[in-house]
């Protein structure tokens, strides 16, 4: 745990910790796409995925990767969101879905603002090699970097019927691989995907634990419009933990008991996601904002005198 006596392991306390001062991410759109998305074989992509539900409003691909960090900042800055040390997170698509020449020079003219002081690269454990592994480790000994990766389940079931496109085996290599270079990873994970039940979730905890990850970031589902999982979500909504009735209070309580069963090590990013409601068919957490959660999520744990991983 760190100073700020939060009764998790707080990622934002972990960063000023080792970068000393209070860090922003400024999300990039390198426009890049997906391999699974958009190969030739037209598997079509996760069955949940709409592209446009995870870019931030001042992202934009037309725009140079200079040009994306100025704007962040300003919009950042707009809002008061006051910051030591930035991060260029390349966030949108598949961010290792490119030839090692282009990377370099993605990951290069980021880290030529004068401003950034480390990049965080969003990728598919299906989609790094270790060419691209030598690449960011070089560039780990002369600035910040980390690895974010989708993983989103533990459960090959799962993942098969979400065309997810990798099985969790290739989560635990791409875990291992980037570890073993001195790279700083995290991984985010969807909570209530379809098949996914209730008594699921302690398992997927203890894989968790034992993937060596130093970040995570957990998500509930979000049903978005347009996608192959609203049409499962109406067609058959018995598959869905979050259907039937499951309201923020049942997702506080899952939360809380997660964290509880989560080695403190694994610092915590985000609890759940935010997205353009107009986008949105179904999500448990209706409109309530991810800092009210939070402040929810915290005040049960003191209330119950819990800390994270104190039923590990």
């Amino acid at each position: 745990m760190h100073e700020n006596k939060l009764p998790y392991n707080d990622y934002g306390s972990v960063m000023r910790c080792r970068l000393g001062g209070r860090v922003q991410k400024l999300a990039i759109d390198a426009h890049l796409g997906c391999p699974h998305r958009d190969s030739a074989s037209g598997t079509g992509g996760c069955t949940f995925c709409l592209g446009e539900a995870f870019t931030p409003s001042y992202c934009s691909s037309q725009n140079s990767v200079t040009e994306q960090i100025n704007s962040a900042m300003e919009f950042h800055a707009a809002r008061r969101r006051r910051a030591d040390k930035y991060l260029a997170y390349f966030q949108a698509g598949t961010n290792t879905f490119a030839p090692l020449s282009t990377l370099r020079e993605l990951y290069s003219e980021a880290l030529a603002h004068p401003q950034i002081d480390g990049i965080i690269v969003g990728t598919r454990p299906d989609c790094v090699s270790s060419e691209i592994l030598d690449l960011l480790e070089e560039l780990s000994h002369r600035c910040y970097v980390a690895v974010e990766y989708g993983v989103e389940s533990t459960s090959d079931e799962i993942l098969r019927h979400v065309n997810r496109g990798h099985d969790y085996a290739c989560a635990v290599r791409a875990v291992a691989d980037t570890k073993a270079r001195g790279i700083d990873v995290g991984a985010h994970f969807i909570l209530g995907l379809p098949m996914q039940r209730r008594e699921d979730i302690a398992e997927e905890i203890t894989r968790i634990n034992a993937l060596g990850v130093d970040f995570v970031k957990f998500h509930q589902l979000q049903v978005y419009r347009n996608t192959p999982m609203a049409r499962e979500w109406c067609d058959k909504p018995e598959r869905f933990l979050f259907a039937n009735g499951f309201k923020l209070e049942d997702y506080l309580v899952m939360m809380v008991d997660m964290i509880r069963h989560l080695d403190p090590a694994i610092a915590i990013e985000r609890f759940a996601s935010q997205a353009p409601r107009h986008l949105i068919l179904s999500s448990p957490l209706g409109g309530v904002r991810m800092d009210v959660l939070r402040e929810r999520i915290v005040a049960e744990l003191r209330r119950l005198g819990a800390v994270q991983g104190d039923l590990l």
